[in-house]
């Protein structure tokens, strides 16, 4: 009996130290990655800093390790060395890091920028697939693909993202301008209210808020819903919401530009009530919520939380 004990505690030692050895690895090749891209992430920096699309991206490398450090005992929970899939992917990226500076490819600044956080993307990927392998990435899934945010929207599909909010507000708008009783006549985004006419122009679109909204709700699904099918379900209704909030904002300024104060059109609720409106969306995110069923999420644990490890190898 007692020389059975000793094996299983030699056992533990071994999974132990080769869990170390896996984030040892890992933690290097991540800083030789932030050494490697420092002057792509400076770049991306500036771009968060100067372009309101794109003033996410510096918090989703946060929040994806958080995720992670909250999963780690069901993400860590058997590790393996996998090469065959690591290595292939950061193949990949090298090449498309390549065909980025190769002079062909002629690219507007934010285009190039989305090239290149998409190398980072894979490169982070290929290295956590091969110290850590296949397993434990399927279990750091969304943590892993939430990263994919990080990438700043090209121009071409933003400006169809732009272009799509800005027809669903105008749709919304007239049927709540309707609801409300306003007079209006409306002339594709522009709308004829008694005194003014009002625009829904492409910064009227919401798109900054919608990417808020969006990420939060993302988060919100991860935690709080569950089954596959209710988080399509939701995550499908993000964007509507997101039309329906930014709609209802313009109406209401509207609406009380015309019933109580014309300052209302320029005064704060229209410059900074943002957060106002994005409190009526998180309601109804949590009303969503509480329709498809909630659940509270606890890190599961590993059979041997002392070690957090049951099997290491190579694939």
């Amino acid at each position: 009996m007692a020389k059975i004990t000793r094996r299983i505690e030699a056992a533990k030692s071994t999974l132990r130290s080769s869990g170390r050895s896996a984030h040892i690895y890992a933690v290097s090749f991540w800083v030789a990655s932030v050494v490697l891209f420092w002057g792509a992430f400076s770049e991306l920096v500036n771009l968060s800093f100067h372009d309101q699309r794109s003033s996410h991206i510096l918090l989703i490398p946060f929040i994806g390790s958080i995720l992670i450090c909250l999963g780690r005992n069901r993400i860590f929970r058997a590790l393996r060395y996998c090469p065959s899939i690591g290595l292939p992917i950061l193949l990949v990226a090298a090449l498309l890091w390549y065909a980025l500076r190769a002079p062909l490819f002629q690219l507007n600044e934010t285009d190039r920028l989305s090239g290149i956080a998409a190398v980072i993307f894979l490169v982070w990927i290929g290295g956590f697939i091969l110290f850590y392998g296949i397993g434990a990435a399927k279990a750091a899934a969304f943590p892993l693909f939430f990263l994919l945010l990080m990438i700043p929207i090209p121009v071409g599909l933003a400006e169809t993202m732009v272009s799509f909010l800005q027809r669903g507000s105008a749709e919304t708008c007239h049927a709540l301008f309707v609801l409300v009783g306003v007079p209006v006549v409306r002339h594709g985004f522009q709308f004829s209210l008694p005194g003014v006419d009002i625009e829904v122009a492409e910064q009227c679109s919401g798109i900054h808020s919608a990417l808020a909204l969006f990420i939060a709700g993302l988060l919100m699904q991860h935690f709080l819903v569950q089954g596959i099918w209710k988080k399509i379900v939701f995550i499908l209704c993000i964007l509507p919401i997101a039309i329906f909030k930014n709609a209802v904002r313009i109406v209401t300024i509207a609406w009380l530009g015309i019933h109580v104060n014309p300052n209302f059109f320029h005064g704060q609720l229209h410059r900074q009530g943002g957060l106002f409106f994005a409190v009526l969306a998180a309601a109804m995110l949590g009303a969503l919520v509480w329709l498809l069923g909630s659940r509270v999420l606890t890190p599961s644990r590993s059979k041997d939380a002392s070690s957090g490890y049951l099997s290491s190898g190579v694939a």
